[in-house]
């Protein structure tokens, strides 16, 4: 499988809306692109369901990862990802838990935590088509995209600037993961080292991974991860405009201690 390459899409300006860790919140994801002014139109049910879109100002949607785990409906996520690619009104970059469902895919010994297994559960109700076409999506994710003439770098962790326009196992590594201490918190979590807090590159990078109540900005870095499986809000930052668009989730999806 040959993976996308990052600047695929560098002469593309948008306008774009970029869209924070949906972890199978599907409903809310129709709900923000209808409040974004997309005309959302799904049809079908379970393996037959379609969603697809259209902006009146031609706006696509980027993705930035995590797609799965956790929420009620990730093949749909799926489904919506993988039509709005064909459509091309959508675009997408890998997430950690998008890759680990992927080696899940092809068979590797990944561990079955709690998260995975809410997405497990709802391919085996799926077809065996549908999962090879799945494998295949996922497979080809880039770690990140450049977007708007190299002025617009989208990756699900972030991305330093020495990493721009690189995809190799180092740079793919950092934008699924980003960088930690080796450290945890007093409740389990990693501890993470700021990058963005010496970032100075030109271009702005918008990611996600790391779940707040509030969204971050620092150093043209911008962070969408608003917790909406936890019951908080999923986010989209409007481009070029950033501006920014929000949902509250329907209900706690997952409980999560940073989002009682």
């Amino acid at each position: 499988m040959t993976v996308q390459r990052p600047d695929n899409w560098k002469q593309q300006t948008g306008p774009f809306d970029i869209i924070g860790d949906i972890h199978g919140c599907a409903r809310e994801l129709e709900k923000l692109l209808e409040k974004l002014g997309y005309d959302v139109k799904t049809r079908g049910r379970g393996g037959s369901r379609t969603t697809r879109i259209t902006h009146n100002q031609n706006r696509k949607v980027i993705l930035v990862g995590d797609l799965v785990d956790r929420g009620p409906a990730s093949m749909d996520v799926l489904r919506f990802a993988m039509q709005g690619e064909k459509d091309d009104t959508v675009r997408c970059v890998i997430g950690n838990h998008d890759d680990k469902f992927l080696r899940w895919l092809k068979g590797r010994d990944v561990s079955i935590t709690k998260s995975l297994q809410t997405t497990i559960d709802e391919a085996g109700q799926e077809r065996p088509k549908f999962l090879g076409e799945v494998q295949h999506y996922l497979d080809a994710l880039p770690s990140h995209l450049i977007l708007d003439e190299g002025r617009l770098i989208i990756a699900h962790a972030g991305l330093p600037e020495k990493y721009h326009g690189i995809e190799n196992r180092f740079s793919r590594t950092f934008a699924m993961y980003g960088e930690t201490s080796g450290q945890t918190d007093d409740l389990g979590f990693p501890i993470r080292r700021d990058w963005a807090r010496n970032y100075r590159g030109e271009a702005t990078v918008v990611h996600g991974h790391v779940a707040e109540k509030k969204i971050r900005q620092k150093n043209n870095v911008w962070c969408l991860d608003t917790g909406c499986v936890y019951g908080h809000k999923l986010t989209a930052l409007r481009w070029p405009e950033q501006e920014i668009v929000q949902v509250k989730a329907k209900r706690d999806w997952f409980p999560h201690p940073r989002f009682p």
